[in-house]
Parts: C-alpha cells; sequence; structure tokens
C-alpha cells in the first residue's frame, strides 16, 4: 500500500519590478530623467509617460521638471518614510 504525498509549493518568486517602478527610480536619481528615458524603459509611448507623470501626482507625489539644454527632466521627491 503506498500513502498519497502531498504536492510541494514552489517558493514564491520575487515580485518583479513594475514599470512605474522603473519610472520613480530613473525619477529618483540626482539628473532626474528625461521622457525620453522613461518611454525607453517602460516601451510607453510619450503620452502614456505623461498620463503616468499625472498619476504619480494625483497620488500626492511631487515631482518638478527642470530644463538642460533644452530637453526636460524631471525628478521625484523621496517619500518620507
Amino acid at each position: 500500500m503506498t500513502t498519497a504525498t502531498k504536492p510541494v509549493k514552489a517558493p514564491a518568486a520575487e515580485k518583479s519590478e513594475s514599470k512605474i517602478d522603473k519610472v520613480i527610480a530613473l525619477m529618483g536619481r540626482k539628473k532626474g530623467a528625461s521622457i525620453e528615458e522613461m518611454v525607453k524603459a517602460t516601451g510607453w509611448l510619450p503620452h502614456s509617460t505623461h498620463a503616468a507623470l499625472s498619476g504619480l501626482r494625483k497620488k500626492g507625489r511631487t515631482i518638478t521638471r527642470t530644463k538642460d539644454d533644452g530637453v526636460s527632466r524631471y525628478t521625484i521627491a523621496k517619500e518620507a518614510a
């Protein structure tokens, strides 16, 4: 007589970084990020990237825009712990 064994659950995989997490990380750099850099990192179109920035603002995040050699660069304030 054989006994049934319970299936072994595989360990949960770590959650992969979402596209919005990538955008936040890019903007968290000292010099921030341009729309082009965010588009390249996420695969979004520019208008979708702008919409994501707007969504972050609506969620209370502080995003600033500066011009560097004619290119807009966006930075995000660090969240309070």
